[in-house]
C-alpha cells in the first residue's frame, strides 16, 4: 500500500510539473529583425491586447518615434518603456493602432513622455502575460487581457506615484482624442486611429472605458499646447508644452491630451488599472469592460488568458526533437492564433464594413485580414486545425461584400486598406472549399470573386489594371515602379482557383475563361536571362533589365518588395508549364537550385515561400526539398528574438515552420495536395475536429536511425504505401497515421 501511495505520489509530482503547449511559448520570438511581433498580452484571436510601448525614446535614446519608422510598438533592440498600448497589431508591415498608453511613475508629476519614460529590466512573457520593472522608478509593471480587456497591474514604492493614460502619442498616423471622467475611479473616451500604409481614407475610432480599483488623491487633464513664440503664460510649465487641468473640467479633446491620476503609496502597494475597448461605442467598451472583468483580480484574468492559450496550442502535440525546436512550433502556433482578431462586442456588435451602421452577429466577426500574405499557407492550416473558426473567418468576408460589395484585400476594422496586390480573397476562400468546408453561401462566394475578376478596371477596387490584363492577358509596365508583374501573378493564381470553383460548381464556359487567363504568365518569360520580366506597353520587354535589381527592397521595375528570382517560381499551378518554358525538367530543376545557391531565395518575401518544394514535383528530386526545408528551417527560425526571417506577416512565416516540422506543407493554394517533407518531431499527434474529420486523430510518426536521417525513404497513409511524395487532404485526414521511414542519404 505504502509503495502504491509513493508511485501515486511521484506520478502526481511528474504530471504536475510535465510541460504543457503553452509552456514552450516564447513570446519574444520574432521581436527584432524586422518580425514586427511583440510580447504583449493578448488571447487568441483576441480584440484587446495589452503591450509595452518602446519605441518612443529620450533626448539620449537613438530609438525615437519622431525620427524613426516602427511599424510595432516594440522591438526587442529598445529599453525605453513609455507605457502599455491597448490594442496592437502583431507581425504587419505598417504602423497602425498602439495607442492609449498607460504609464507609471513615481515623484513629480511630469506628462511629457520623454522625460517620463523609463528604461526597465526583468522581463517576462507568457501567452496572455507580460512584466517589467521600471529600473527610473522601481516599479514592477504587468499586464494580462481577456478577449476585449485589458488589466495592467503596478507595485509602486512608498511615496507620491502616478498614472497617466497618454493619448496622444501611439505608431497611429491619426492622434485625435476626446475624454472625460466620469468619477473617482472611471474614465472614457475615444481616440482616432487610421491610415495604415498611408491610406488617407482608412480612419476609424476606438472607443475606451478605464477603471482603477483606487480611488487617486488627486486627477485631472493635460493638454499639449501649440508654441506661443514671444508670449509668456503663468501656465507655462514643461518647457511651456503642456497644461494641466483639474477634475472639475467636464472633458477635453485634442491632438495630445492625456489624465493624470495621483497617489501617496505605501511599499509594494499594487493598483490595477482595467480597460475595455469597442470600435463602435463608449457604450460597448464599458459593457465589454463589466461582462469580461466585473471586479479586479489579476491572477484570475491570467490564469483564464493562459488556460485559453493551452487549450488552442493542445490541438497539436509534439513528442522528441529539441527544446528549441518545441518553442518554435508553439510559438509559430501561438503567432498563427492572434489574427484574424474579432471585432465583435460581447452584445455582437460591430462596425459595418466601409459603413457608418452597426452590423450584429451571433457568431465571430473578424477583422485584419492581411490576406496577401495567409492565403498562401495561413488559410489551409487553419481549415485543418481550426476549421470551425475558419468558416466563421469566411462568413465574415462574404459578408464584407455583401456591406461593401467587394471581398476584402488588406481590411482593417472595417476599413479597406488596399495593401499590397491582386485578389486574395479568392485563393483564400476557394482552397478551404476544395479542402470540404463547404458551410458557407457558396453562390454568394462565387458572385463575389466573379466581380473581382470581370469588372472593367476603372470600376475595380480589387484590379485596378484589369482592362489591360483582360485584353492583353498580362499588365504592361506603365510606370517604372507600378508593380505589373507582381499584380499579374497575384491574378493569375487568383482566376486558376477561381476557374476550379467554377468548374465544380458547374459553370463550364467561366472555368475555362478563368483558366486561359491563369496561363498568361507565359507571356513574361524572358529565355535571355531565364526569369519572368517586365513588358511594356506594346509588347516588348523592359529594357535594361538585371534580375537582382529589388534585392535590397530598393524599387525594382514590375516587382514588389523584391526582385525577379523572388518571383519566377511564382505560378505554382502550372509547374510543369512553367518547367517547359524552360527547356524541360532538369533545366527547371537546375534554375530553381540557382535561386538557393547564389543567395536569391528570400525566405521572408511570400512569393518564393514555397521554392523549397517544388522540387518534389520532379522525378528523383524530392531530396532536394528535404535538405533545403532542414537547413532553412535551421538558419531561419531560432529560439530568439531575431528567430523570424522578418515580417511575421500575421501568422504567414510560422505557418510555413509548422506545416514544415510536421512533415507537409501546401505550395499550390487551392490545389488539395501536400508536398511531403522528414518532420521535425519523432511524433506529432493532430486533433482533428470530427464534425469536419470523423477520424478525430492523425499521428505523425517519424522512423529514423539518427538526427542526420533526414530524407524519405518511404512514407505510409495507414497501411498505404504512397507512391510519391504529395498526400491529397482526403489522404491525410483519414489516414490516421501517417509514417515516415527516413534515411541519411538520399536515393
Amino acid at each position: 500500500m505504502k509503495k502504491q501511495l509513493m508511485t501515486f505520489l511521484l506520478c502526481g509530482s511528474l504530471f504536475a510539473t510535465a510541460q504543457q503547449p503553452v509552456d514552450y511559448v516564447n513570446p519574444f520570438i520574432g521581436t527584432s529583425n524586422y518580425g514586427t511581433t511583440n510580447p504583449g498580452a493578448v488571447c487568441p484571436q483576441g480584440m484587446m491586447s495589452v503591450v509595452p510601448f518602446n519605441v518612443m525614446g529620450s533626448e539620449k535614446n537613438r530609438f525615437d518615434k519622431d525620427s524613426q519608422w516602427w511599424s510595432t510598438p516594440y522591438s526587442a533592440d529598445n529599453k525605453f518603456f513609455t507605457g502599455f498600448a491597448h490594442g496592437s497589431l502583431s507581425g504587419v508591415g505598417c504602423p497602425e493602432l498602439g495607442g492609449l498608453l498607460l504609464m507609471p511613475t513615481t515623484g513629480e508629476l511630469n506628462v511629457d513622455y520623454k522625460a517620463y519614460g523609463s528604461e526597465y529590466k526583468d522581463e517576462v512573457a507568457h501567452p496572455g502575460y507580460y512584466s517589467n520593472t521600471l529600473t527610473k522608478y522601481n516599479i514592477k509593471a504587468e499586464a494580462t487581457a481577456s478577449m476585449r480587456t485589458g488589466l495592467s497591474r503596478f507595485t509602486f514604492p512608498k511615496g507620491k506615484s502616478h498614472i497617466l493614460l497618454n493619448l496622444g502619442e501611439g505608431l497611429t498616423n491619426e492622434t485625435g482624442a476626446t475624454v472625460r471622467i466620469v468619477n473617482d475611479t472611471e474614465i472614457e473616451g475615444s481616440k482616432l486611429l487610421g491610415t495604415f500604409c498611408y491610406n488617407p481614407q482608412a480612419v476609424f475610432p476606438v472607443y475606451f472605458v478605464m477603471k482603477v480599483n483606487k480611488a487617486p488623491k488627486k486627477m485631472g487633464y493635460w493638454k499639449k499646447q501649440r508654441e506661443m513664440k514671444g508670449v509668456e503664460a503663468e501656465w507655462d510649465i514643461y518647457s511651456g508644452k503642456y497644461k494641466l487641468y483639474t477634475s472639475y473640467t467636464r472633458e477635453m479633446s485634442g491632438d495630445d491630451v492625456g489624465v493624470w491620476f495621483d497617489y501617496d503609496t505605501d511599499e509594494g502597494e499594487a493598483i490595477e488599472v482595467k480597460m475595455g475597448i469597442s470600435y463602435v461605442s463608449i457604450e460597448n467598451a464599458r459593457l465589454n469592460m463589466n461582462t469580461e472583468q466585473p471586479g479586479f483580480d489579476f491572477d484570475k484574468v491570467r490564469t483564464a488568458a493562459s488556460t485559453m492559450w493551452n487549450k488552442d496550442l493542445s490541438k497539436v502535440q509534439v513528442e522528441g526533437g529539441t527544446k528549441d525546436e518545441k518553442t518554435i512550433f508553439y510559438t509559430g502556433m501561438y503567432h498563427l492564433l492572434i489574427h484574424p482578431n474579432i471585432l465583435q462586442d460581447v452584445n455582437g456588435e460591430y462596425p459595418m464594413m466601409e459603413s457608418l451602421k452597426v452590423g450584429h452577429t451571433t457568431g465571430n466577426r473578424y477583422t485584419v485580414f492581411s490576406l496577401w500574405d495567409t492565403y498562401r499557407n495561413v488559410s489551409t492550416l487553419m481549415t485543418l486545425l481550426y476549421p470551425e473558426r475558419q468558416l466563421d473567418i469566411i462568413r465574415t468576408m462574404l459578408d464584407m461584400y455583401r456591406e461593401n460589395g467587394w471581398l476584402p484585400k488588406w481590411e482593417l476594422y472595417g476599413r479597406e486598406t488596399f495593401t499590397m496586390e491582386g485578389d486574395p480573397s479568392i485563393p483564400y476562400i476557394v482552397d478551404a472549399w476544395m479542402r470540404g468546408l463547404r458551410d458557407f453561401d457558396e453562390q454568394t462566394a462565387y458572385e463575389a470573386m466573379r466581380k473581382g475578376a470581370t469588372t472593367p478596371g476603372e470600376f475595380n477596387l480589387l484590379r485596378p489594371d484589369a482592362n489591360d490584363y483582360f485584353s492583353k492577358g498580362y499588365v504592361p509596365l506603365r510606370e517604372q515602379y507600378d508593380n505589373s508583374v507582381s499584380h499579374a501573378l497575384e491574378y493569375y493564381i487568383a482566376d486558376w482557383n477561381l476557374a476550379n470553383f467554377a468548374q465544380a460548381l458547374g459553370k463550364k464556359e467561366d472555368a475555362k475563361l478563368f483558366r486561359d487567363r491563369s496561363l498568361g504568365y507565359k507571356h513574361y518569360y524572358s529565355k535571355e536571362f531565364g526569369t519572368l520580366r517586365p513588358i511594356l506597353p506594346d509588347g516588348t520587354f523592359y529594357a535594361p533589365f538585371d534580375p537582382k535589381q529589388g534585392e535590397n527592397f530598393e524599387p525594382s521595375p514590375g516587382f514588389h518588395e523584391g526582385n525577379a528570382w523572388n518571383y519566377t517560381f511564382y505560378v505554382p499551378h502550372d509547374i510543369k508549364g512553367l518547367a517547359k518554358l524552360m527547356g524541360g525538367d532538369k533545366k527547371f530543376v537546375d534554375h530553381l537550385q540557382k535561386v538557393f545557391d547564389d543567395g536569391n531565395y528570400d525566405p521572408a518575401n511570400e512569393p518564393d515561400i514555397a521554392y523549397p518544394y517544388l522540387f518534389s514535383y520532379f522525378k528523383g528530386e524530392a531530396w532536394r526539398t528535404q535538405k533545403l526545408v532542414r537547413q532553412l528551417l535551421k538558419d531561419c527560425y531560432h529560439n530568439a528574438p531575431n528567430g523570424v526571417p522578418g515580417n511575421e506577416d500575421t501568422g504567414t512565416m510560422s505557418a510555413w515552420a509548422i506545416f514544415s516540422m510536421m512533415g507537409f506543407y501546401p505550395a499550390c493554394p487551392g490545389d488539395v495536395n501536400y508536398v511531403l517533407t522528414s518532420p521535425t518531431f519523432d511524433k506529432v499527434t493532430i486533433q482533428l475536429d470530427k464534425k469536419f474529420y470523423p477520424k478525430g486523430e492523425l499521428v505523425i510518426e517519424s522512423k529514423h536511425s539518427n538526427p542526420e536521417a533526414i530524407y524519405i525513404k518511404d512514407v505510409f497513409a495507414g497501411d498505404k504505401k504512397l507512391k510519391g511524395y504529395t498526400i491529397s487532404q482526403e489522404e491525410l485526414v483519414n489516414a490516421g497515421t501517417l509514417r515516415y521511414i527516413l534515411e541519411d542519404t538520399h536515393k
